[in-house]
């Protein structure tokens, strides 16, 4: 299996241009409309895509933010012309996809752990820290594993509420798979699953934006969103260490370094992103799982230009919210898959 080294902050240029081969000039304007549904990890930003796509194409994309489970779910039952999802389907669900999939990198970036603690606007946790937290281990504020973090901060006699997805979520996904690399402990009882049987029954949202809402609501809560969503929510997050002892913030600088070293296996799913060694330790990207056979040559067509679209003028929009980009040479292989392998009945 041949693996791909590459630099996520890199912007796509000319080389992906140069690989549009028959999808069509992205100016041109085509009436078609496009459904779609999953991911709310990716949800903020493709929201601005599809905007501005439409200005630009002429096609209309309503994409339904429903959690990756579900959008893999609707992908499976072809309700969707494509779903997102931040977490791989596994092989079973593969097999159950009547047209075939083609996996599309669009994006990556940093889920935040989000909490509300009055009094405390700087919070750290270590690697071995948080996953007992969310295993159930560690149950007060001012616990003294917490403290040893925190040295000199004002910790409250608060009991510790998990925030957790209601929803099978590829941001949960990305959060449990590093908690499971960070943890032998957490990793044998819970494990990295898109909806875990969470232990000490934990508040449950859905979508990001349902745990966001939970954890500005409730004093001495603590969860996990993307950080847009955090940013969007006000809400404080915490400085995470990695395995170079950093305390870091989920900036969109940290999720690049963490990131610098991602490779892809040739289906475009990253061999190497649990618990990476520098930057912001949680981080994940996102795709659209796309067919290999439409029903019509204008669904194909239109599907086509969604994809180029996103990979070359889209790409400029993933910084202004904090996802990094594709990189170059990804994007301009993933254009030449989708040309040699979508197609219509």
């Amino acid at each position: 299996m041949v693996l791909l080294k590459t630099i996520w902050h890199n912007a796509l240029t000319a080389t992906v241009a140069a690989v549009t081969l028959s999808l069509g000039t992205v100016g041109e304007a085509i009436a078609q409309t496009i459904e779609g549904a999953g991911a709310s990890f990716p949800a903020p930003l493709y929201q601005r895509y599809f905007q501005q796509l439409k200005e630009d194409t002429g096609i209309t994309v309503n994409y339904n933010s429903v959690g990756s489970g579900k959008g893999i779910e609707s992908f499976i039952a072809d309700t969707v012309d494509f779903a997102g999802t931040d977490a791989p389907p596994v092989a079973a669900e593969i097999e159950q996809m009547p047209k075939g999939v083609v996996m599309v990198p669009t994006a990556g970036g940093a889920v935040a752990v989000v909490y509300n603690l009055p009094g405390v606007s700087e919070l750290k946790l270590s690697q071995s820290v948080l996953p007992d937290i969310f295993v159930g281990k560690i149950t007060k504020w001012n616990d003294r594993r917490i403290a040893q973090d925190n040295p000199g901060v004002d910790l409250p006699d608060l009991p510790i509420q998990t925030v957790v997805r209601a929803d099978g979520s590829g941001t949960t996904f990305i959060f449990s798979r590093h908690l499971s690399a960070a943890s032998p402990t957490f990793s044998r009882e819970v494990g990295a699953s898109r909806k875990p049987d969470w232990p000490k029954n934990p508040l449950e949202g859905n979508k990001n934006d349902g745990v966001a809402a939970l954890v500005k609501e409730t004093e001495g809560a603590i969860g996990y969103v993307q950080d847009t969503f955090a940013r969007q929510n006000n809400l404080s997050t915490a400085m995470l260490e990695n395995l170079q002892g950093r305390f870091v913030e989920p900036t969109l600088e940290e999720a690049n370094i963490a990131l610098s070293g991602l490779r892809f296996y040739q289906d475009f799913t990253p061999a190497n992103e649990a618990n990476p060694d520098d930057g912001y330790p949680i981080v994940g990207v996102t795709w659209l799982l796309i067919k290999a056979n439409y029903e019509t040559s204008d669904q194909a067509t239109a599907v086509k230009k969604m994809v180029n679209w996103v990979l070359q003028e889209g790409q400029i929009l993933n910084n202004t919210l904090e996802y990094t980009r594709v990189p170059e040479a990804i994007g301009a292989k993933i254009l030449e898959k989708v040309e040699s392998q979508v197609a219509s009945n």
